[in-house]
């Protein structure tokens, strides 16, 4: 009986969180089918190391620092290999593009700038801004300082508001450096 008591507390603290694991992992590899690799491959960890975890810990933070390694990982890895897909194999859907409309191109628009972050500012930017976890909280998945967080998503913020700004005009602005003693 125990062990089913253990499998639906961990059912009861997973299973809302997919959605928000799906959306950090497609934000991070812009990728629907490696996306959902990843947070399967997550979830496959999650289960089977949920005795791994911290007992009065953030469940919460600790997924997403899973998540956030495996998407590490694979990115290293994709870019070690390089992307791999068999001209036979693809479907003519998945070439083809529908006609885009103004709110696709600024959509699209921030998605390149977001990805144009390094991955530092990406990943708290995401974080934060997207899946709500407070300053804490990332500083816990990425496994740094609370002030390097704030600091992060300040550049972070700045830099994509830049990024943003030159496409409108189509100059890219430089964010300033600052000097700091």
């Amino acid at each position: 009986m125990d062990g089913t008591r253990i499998m639906n507390d961990m059912r009861l603290v997973v299973e809302p969180l997919i959605p928000a694991l799906r959306r950090y992992a497609r934000a991070q590899v812009r990728d629907g089918a490696m996306a959902d690799d990843l947070v399967q491959d997550c979830l496959e960890r999650v289960i089977t190391r949920w005795y791994q975890r911290k007992a009065g810990g953030d469940a919460r933070a600790w997924i997403f620092t899973i998540l956030h390694n495996l998407t590490l990982n694979r990115l290293r890895q994709t870019r070690r290999r390089g992307p791999h897909a068999e001209l036979e194999d693809v479907d003519e859907a998945q070439i083809a593009r529908p006609a885009t409309q103004e709110e696709g191109l600024h959509f699209q628009q921030v998605l390149r700038a977001l990805h144009s972050l390094p991955e530092e500012q990406r990943s708290v930017m995401l974080l934060v801004a997207v899946e709500d976890l407070s300053y804490a909280d990332a500083a816990r998945v990425l496994d740094i300082p609370v002030g390097t967080v704030m600091s992060r998503l300040h550049r972070a913020r700045e830099r994509l508001a830049c990024l943003m700004d030159a496409g409108t005009n189509g100059v890219a602005q430089a964010v300033p450096l600052r000097r700091i003693k």
